[in-house]
Protein backbone atom coordinates (compact mmCIF):
# COMPACT_ATOMS: atom_id res chain seq x y z
CA UNK A 1 0.00 0.00 0.00
CA UNK A 2 2.68 2.30 0.79
CA UNK A 3 4.73 1.74 -2.54
CA UNK A 4 1.02 2.41 -4.38
CA UNK A 5 0.51 5.56 -2.31
CA UNK A 6 3.89 7.04 -3.65
CA UNK A 7 3.27 6.12 -7.53
CA UNK A 8 0.33 8.09 -7.54
CA UNK A 9 1.26 10.61 -5.08
CA UNK A 10 -1.27 10.02 -2.39
CA UNK A 11 -1.18 12.08 1.05
CA UNK A 12 -3.88 10.36 2.84
CA UNK A 13 -2.87 11.10 6.75
CA UNK A 14 -3.27 7.19 7.28
CA UNK A 15 0.17 6.42 5.41
CA UNK A 16 2.57 7.70 8.09
CA UNK A 17 0.89 5.47 10.62
CA UNK A 18 1.04 2.74 8.44
CA UNK A 19 4.64 3.28 7.90
CA UNK A 20 5.30 3.40 11.88
CA UNK A 21 3.41 0.56 12.60
CA UNK A 22 4.99 -1.64 10.20
CA UNK A 23 8.75 -0.16 11.60
CA UNK A 24 7.25 -1.76 14.87
CA UNK A 25 6.61 -5.05 13.86
CA UNK A 26 8.83 -7.71 15.05
CA UNK A 27 11.11 -9.06 12.68
CA UNK A 28 11.17 -13.09 11.45
CA UNK A 29 13.06 -15.65 13.39
CA UNK A 30 14.29 -18.94 12.97
CA UNK A 31 13.29 -21.33 15.89
CA UNK A 32 16.07 -23.95 17.72
CA UNK A 33 14.73 -26.20 15.25
CA UNK A 34 15.70 -24.44 11.90
CA UNK A 35 12.09 -23.56 10.76
CA UNK A 36 11.11 -20.18 10.45
CA UNK A 37 9.07 -18.93 13.66
CA UNK A 38 4.96 -19.08 13.37
CA UNK A 39 5.01 -16.71 16.69
CA UNK A 40 7.25 -14.23 18.88
CA UNK A 41 8.22 -17.03 20.93
CA UNK A 42 8.74 -21.11 20.57
CA UNK A 43 5.43 -22.65 21.72
CA UNK A 44 5.36 -26.50 21.45
CA UNK A 45 2.64 -27.31 18.67
CA UNK A 46 -0.39 -29.50 19.50
CA UNK A 47 -0.98 -30.18 15.88
CA UNK A 48 2.50 -29.68 13.74
CA UNK A 49 1.02 -30.74 10.95
CA UNK A 50 -1.81 -28.37 10.45
CA UNK A 51 -2.77 -26.98 7.12
CA UNK A 52 -2.20 -23.40 7.77
CA UNK A 53 0.47 -21.45 7.14
CA UNK A 54 -0.08 -18.05 7.69
CA UNK A 55 3.96 -17.53 8.72
CA UNK A 56 5.19 -18.10 5.39
CA UNK A 57 2.98 -14.75 4.03
CA UNK A 58 6.42 -13.21 3.90
CA UNK A 59 7.67 -15.75 1.13
CA UNK A 60 4.48 -16.01 -0.93
CA UNK A 61 2.94 -13.25 -1.97
CA UNK A 62 5.53 -11.28 0.23
CA UNK A 63 8.97 -10.48 -1.01
CA UNK A 64 10.62 -10.21 2.30
CA UNK A 65 12.06 -13.54 2.37
CA UNK A 66 13.82 -14.83 -0.50
CA UNK A 67 16.28 -17.67 -1.54
CA UNK A 68 18.99 -15.61 -2.89
CA UNK A 69 18.21 -12.23 -0.76
CA UNK A 70 17.60 -13.68 2.56
CA UNK A 71 19.06 -17.34 2.30
CA UNK A 72 18.89 -18.46 5.64
CA UNK A 73 15.13 -17.65 5.90
CA UNK A 74 14.34 -19.17 2.85
CA UNK A 75 16.24 -22.54 4.14
CA UNK A 76 14.08 -21.65 7.72
CA UNK A 77 10.84 -22.19 5.55
CA UNK A 78 12.22 -24.68 3.68
CA UNK A 79 12.27 -26.70 6.81
CA UNK A 80 9.01 -25.26 7.90
CA UNK A 81 7.18 -26.87 4.91
CA UNK A 82 8.38 -29.71 5.13
CA UNK A 83 7.61 -30.28 9.16
CA UNK A 84 4.22 -29.31 7.89
CA UNK A 85 4.03 -31.86 5.17
CA UNK A 86 2.46 -32.41 2.00
CA UNK A 87 -1.15 -33.30 2.83
CA UNK A 88 -3.84 -30.85 3.54
CA UNK A 89 -7.27 -29.43 1.82
CA UNK A 90 -7.10 -27.37 -1.51
CA UNK A 91 -6.67 -23.59 -0.39
CA UNK A 92 -4.13 -25.25 1.72
CA UNK A 93 -2.15 -26.76 -1.06
CA UNK A 94 -2.27 -24.11 -3.15
CA UNK A 95 -0.75 -22.06 -0.61
CA UNK A 96 2.05 -24.82 -0.46
CA UNK A 97 2.88 -24.92 -4.07
CA UNK A 98 3.35 -21.41 -4.48
CA UNK A 99 5.59 -21.50 -1.60
CA UNK A 100 7.54 -24.46 -2.98
CA UNK A 101 7.78 -21.99 -6.32
CA UNK A 102 8.95 -19.57 -4.88
CA UNK A 103 11.66 -21.43 -3.56
CA UNK A 104 12.27 -22.63 -7.06
CA UNK A 105 11.79 -25.70 -6.48
CA UNK A 106 9.48 -26.63 -9.61
CA UNK A 107 9.70 -30.85 -8.96
CA UNK A 108 8.16 -30.38 -5.31
CA UNK A 109 5.29 -28.04 -6.35
CA UNK A 110 4.73 -30.00 -9.17
CA UNK A 111 4.22 -32.93 -7.23
CA UNK A 112 1.53 -30.99 -4.98
CA UNK A 113 -0.08 -29.69 -8.09
CA UNK A 114 -0.91 -33.16 -9.04
CA UNK A 115 -2.29 -33.63 -5.72
CA UNK A 116 -4.08 -30.91 -6.12
CA UNK A 117 -5.38 -32.20 -9.38
CA UNK A 118 -6.30 -35.42 -8.29
CA UNK A 119 -9.58 -37.06 -9.04
CA UNK A 120 -12.33 -36.40 -6.44
CA UNK A 121 -15.57 -38.35 -6.39
CA UNK A 122 -16.86 -37.96 -2.93
CA UNK A 123 -18.03 -34.83 -1.73
CA UNK A 124 -18.24 -35.71 2.49
CA UNK A 125 -16.27 -33.32 4.56
CA UNK A 126 -12.63 -33.95 5.02
CA UNK A 127 -10.41 -30.93 6.85
CA UNK A 128 -7.50 -33.00 6.93
CA UNK A 129 -5.99 -34.21 3.51
CA UNK A 130 -9.44 -33.25 1.77
CA UNK A 131 -7.55 -31.31 -0.92
CA UNK A 132 -8.13 -32.41 -5.08
CA UNK A 133 -10.57 -31.56 -7.54
CA UNK A 134 -14.05 -32.71 -8.72
CA UNK A 135 -14.86 -33.66 -12.47
CA UNK A 136 -15.69 -30.21 -13.33
CA UNK A 137 -12.57 -29.17 -12.19
CA UNK A 138 -14.03 -27.24 -8.90
CA UNK A 139 -11.29 -27.38 -5.86
CA UNK A 140 -12.21 -30.06 -3.58
CA UNK A 141 -12.98 -28.61 0.21
CA UNK A 142 -16.59 -29.36 0.70
CA UNK A 143 -18.92 -28.25 -1.18
CA UNK A 144 -16.03 -25.72 -3.17
CA UNK A 145 -13.39 -23.50 -2.61
CA UNK A 146 -11.72 -21.41 -5.05
CA UNK A 147 -8.79 -20.52 -3.58
CA UNK A 148 -7.49 -23.78 -4.78
CA UNK A 149 -8.31 -23.09 -8.49
CA UNK A 150 -6.55 -19.02 -8.27
CA UNK A 151 -4.14 -20.52 -6.19
CA UNK A 152 -2.96 -23.40 -8.57
CA UNK A 153 -3.03 -21.11 -11.52
CA UNK A 154 -1.05 -18.70 -9.77
CA UNK A 155 1.42 -21.12 -9.34
CA UNK A 156 1.26 -22.08 -12.32
CA UNK A 157 2.22 -18.75 -14.06
CA UNK A 158 5.49 -18.41 -11.70
CA UNK A 159 6.84 -21.87 -12.28
CA UNK A 160 7.64 -20.03 -15.49
CA UNK A 161 8.07 -16.25 -14.65
CA UNK A 162 8.46 -14.69 -11.68
CA UNK A 163 9.07 -10.65 -11.27
CA UNK A 164 8.56 -9.78 -7.81
CA UNK A 165 12.05 -9.15 -7.36
CA UNK A 166 12.35 -6.28 -9.70
CA UNK A 167 13.44 -7.83 -12.49
CA UNK A 168 11.83 -10.58 -14.77
CA UNK A 169 12.40 -14.40 -14.11
CA UNK A 170 12.41 -16.77 -16.83
CA UNK A 171 11.40 -20.57 -15.90
CA UNK A 172 12.52 -19.79 -12.00
CA UNK A 173 10.65 -23.16 -11.24
CA UNK A 174 10.49 -25.37 -14.48
CA UNK A 175 9.33 -28.48 -13.73
CA UNK A 176 11.65 -31.60 -14.85
CA UNK A 177 8.24 -33.25 -16.37
CA UNK A 178 7.15 -30.32 -18.57
CA UNK A 179 10.61 -30.92 -20.42
CA UNK A 180 9.08 -28.70 -24.30
CA UNK A 181 6.57 -26.12 -23.60
CA UNK A 182 5.48 -22.75 -25.10
CA UNK A 183 3.44 -20.00 -23.08
CA UNK A 184 1.76 -16.70 -24.38
CA UNK A 185 0.81 -13.67 -22.56
CA UNK A 186 2.01 -13.85 -19.14
CA UNK A 187 2.40 -10.48 -17.50
CA UNK A 188 5.12 -9.49 -15.47
CA UNK A 189 4.97 -6.10 -12.76
CA UNK A 190 5.61 -3.31 -14.79
CA UNK A 191 3.51 -3.85 -17.52
CA UNK A 192 5.51 -6.48 -19.19
CA UNK A 193 3.36 -9.00 -21.25
CA UNK A 194 5.92 -11.98 -21.90
CA UNK A 195 5.98 -15.36 -24.84
CA UNK A 196 8.22 -18.56 -23.54
CA UNK A 197 9.32 -21.56 -25.40
CA UNK A 198 11.77 -23.96 -23.88
CA UNK A 199 12.49 -27.71 -24.93
CA UNK A 200 14.50 -30.41 -23.03
CA UNK A 201 14.34 -27.70 -19.81
CA UNK A 202 15.99 -25.13 -21.35
CA UNK A 203 15.17 -22.07 -22.42
CA UNK A 204 15.11 -21.61 -26.27
CA UNK A 205 13.34 -18.23 -27.02
CA UNK A 206 11.31 -15.35 -25.17
CA UNK A 207 9.67 -12.52 -26.25
CA UNK A 208 8.67 -8.99 -24.06
CA UNK A 209 6.08 -6.73 -25.03
CA UNK A 210 6.18 -3.18 -23.45
CA UNK A 211 2.95 -2.20 -22.64
CA UNK A 212 4.53 1.06 -21.15
CA UNK A 213 7.55 1.48 -22.81
CA UNK A 214 10.79 2.38 -20.77
CA UNK A 215 13.29 -1.04 -20.02
CA UNK A 216 13.20 -3.90 -18.03
CA UNK A 217 15.92 -6.44 -15.96
CA UNK A 218 15.78 -10.05 -17.54
CA UNK A 219 17.21 -13.40 -15.59
CA UNK A 220 17.11 -16.84 -16.89
CA UNK A 221 19.63 -18.99 -13.74
CA UNK A 222 22.76 -17.26 -13.75
CA UNK A 223 22.76 -14.67 -16.04
CA UNK A 224 21.09 -10.87 -16.00
CA UNK A 225 20.84 -8.70 -19.02
CA UNK A 226 19.38 -5.31 -19.50
CA UNK A 227 16.52 -4.75 -22.16
CA UNK A 228 17.20 -0.65 -23.16
CA UNK A 229 14.23 1.73 -23.25
CA UNK A 230 11.93 0.61 -25.54
CA UNK A 231 8.11 3.03 -26.48
CA UNK A 232 5.44 1.83 -25.37
CA UNK A 233 3.64 -0.78 -27.54
CA UNK A 234 7.31 -1.95 -28.83
CA UNK A 235 8.71 -5.59 -28.67
CA UNK A 236 12.25 -7.25 -28.33
CA UNK A 237 12.81 -11.24 -28.84
CA UNK A 238 15.96 -12.76 -26.34
CA UNK A 239 17.82 -15.48 -27.32
CA UNK A 240 18.94 -18.61 -24.71
CA UNK A 241 21.65 -16.09 -23.91
CA UNK A 242 19.56 -13.39 -23.40
CA UNK A 243 20.91 -11.49 -26.33
CA UNK A 244 18.02 -9.51 -27.99
CA UNK A 245 17.70 -10.44 -31.35
CA UNK A 246 17.48 -7.88 -34.29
Amino acid sequence: MLKASEVINDSNSILPKIDSALKSLASPKIGSDGRLMEWSKEFKETEPTHRHVSHLYMLYPGTQIDSEKTPELADATRKSLEARTDIGTGWSLAWKINFWTRLRDGDRAYQLLKNLLCLVDNSGVNMSNGGGTYPNLFCSHPPFQIDGNFGATSSIAEMLLQSHNGYIELLPALPSAWKDGEVKGLVARGGFVVDIKWENNQLVSSRIFFRNGGFCLVKYKEKTTEIPNLEKGKACELDPQLNVKH
